[in-house]
């Protein structure tokens, strides 16, 4: 594996002459093919950016291409190609028809757990979102959590593969808070709406 990354990593270095966080010119353009099409995974993305920039500049990296390709995925969706997106994908979406219904009654909270678990490809989180009931600052904000819960995980699982024996302590531990306070958000969230549905009945 540690073989392959080099190898990918020298063939950008040197065909795109990019260093440093400019990486992303091209990155957030693959990011958005792949979020379109998935030809291949984000996770090819994110180790390149981990193998260029370490741990925490790679996971910024990815957080910033993952984030801007999910947002301009659905802006795309919803607002341009809803006829191209219906004709290609609704046949599929429909396995996932449980998680639409999700999506809708959890909303933004929907979004960061199909981020977060690998339940379902990246792209169609995005689809789902577009054809869903959420408003645009909803998802804006859902997508960018989304997505570092997301990457914050693979780096943690992955990071060992492109520098072996590196120490995740702090990183996971962080990240195990980061999840205790969505969590308390989560809980909270719904606690509130729960209130407002029994003052509804009664």
């Amino acid at each position: 594996m540690n073989e392959w990354i080099k190898q990918i990593t020298d063939w950008f270095l040197q065909t795109t002459g990019l260093t440093g966080y400019s990486i992303l010119l091209l990155t957030i353009p693959l990011a958005v093919v792949q979020g379109l099409f998935g030809f291949f995974p984000f996770a090819t993305i994110v180790m390149l950016h981990i193998s260029l920039l370490g741990i925490a500049g790679g996971l910024a990296a990815s957080w910033i291409a993952g984030s801007a390709a999910g947002m301009i995925v659905y802006l795309l969706c919803r607002y341009l190609f809803t006829d191209w997106f219906n004709r290609k994908w609704m046949s599929r979406l429909r396995k996932y028809e449980k998680w639409q219904k999700g999506l809708d009654r959890y909303g933004v909270w929907a979004v960061i757990f199909l981020r977060t678990v690998p339940i379902m490809p990246n792209n169609l989180i995005s689809f789902m979102a577009a054809i869903s009931n959420l408003r645009l600052w909803s998802y804006t904000w859902s997508n960018v959590v989304g997505n570092l819960s997301s990457i914050w995980l693979f780096g943690i699982l992955s990071a060992p593969l492109v520098f072996p024996g590196v120490d995740l302590r702090q990183l996971i531990l962080l990240y195990a808070a980061f999840l205790l306070a969505l969590g308390a958000a989560f809980y909270l969230r719904n606690r509130k709406m729960a209130g407002k549905d029994r003052g509804m009945m009664t």
